[in-house]
């Protein structure tokens, strides 16, 4: 997916995951491997409840790929614990 389609995929409508979604995709995205960038394409397939509530961590994703890429955008979003 090129950038501009990421962009706009990272732009959820809500503010919360805006503040989240568009700085790790200004700042961190691009430092990714191939891997990794394909699950936070993976990702941004989720509904936005389910995001919410992982980047808040009130659960986890079930899948081990997007709990991967879950994970990574915690740690370099101000979402630790």
């Amino acid at each position: 997916m090129d950038r501009n389609r990421l962009f706009w995929a990272s732009r959820r409508g809500m503010l919360e995951l805006d503040l989240v979604l568009l700085p790790f995709l200004e700042n961190v995205y691009d430092t990714l491997d191939e891997a990794d960038k394909q699950r936070y394409v993976k990702l941004l397939e989720s509904e936005d409840q389910d995001l919410f509530a992982w980047f808040l961590r009130r659960e986890d994703p079930q899948d081990p790929e997007l709990l991967r890429i879950v994970q990574i955008i915690r740690d370099n979003t101000g979402l630790q614990e």
